[in-house]
């Protein structure tokens, strides 16, 4: 008998899970019963805050050494490295490019320091756009 037993419980511990309870009659009887609408909020987004970075003139700076850090760390093509070159001793001040804050400040060390480096009173700001 308790190999009949086994067999038995065995045999019913195989069988599909039976399907989840109908809800009970007559509690919550009419249209749209049991159910819920979750709403989720959606955390909004913004754009992050551009900075300018500008090259600003000095008396001592050669033109050629601006057109050099224009290409080299602005990627600007030699016609355009020029155009804003000259603007910068036309007008005392040249944008170089708008990015977002953590590109900028770089973008502003690393000039000041290629600068130093070559001895060159170049001067490389960033404002918010």
């Amino acid at each position: 008998m308790a190999a009949e037993e086994l067999t038995l419980l065995t045999a019913n511990s195989r069988r599909a899970p039976r399907a989840a309870k109908e809800p009970r009659r007559g509690a919550d009887v009419g249209p749209g019963a049991g159910t819920a609408l979750v709403t989720r909020t959606r955390p909004q987004t913004r754009k992050p805050n551009m900075y300018r970075v500008l090259l600003l003139n000095d008396d001592y700076t050669t033109q050629e050494f601006v057109v050099i850090v224009l290409r080299k760390y602005f990627n600007k093509s030699l016609e355009e490295a020029t155009r804003i070159m000259l603007h910068v001793h036309n007008h005392g001040v040249g944008e170089c490019g708008v990015y977002t804050y953590e590109v900028a400040e770089t973008k502003v060390t690393q000039v000041m320091d290629f600068a130093r480096k070559h001895q060159h009173p170049l001067q490389c700001i960033m404002e918010k756009k």
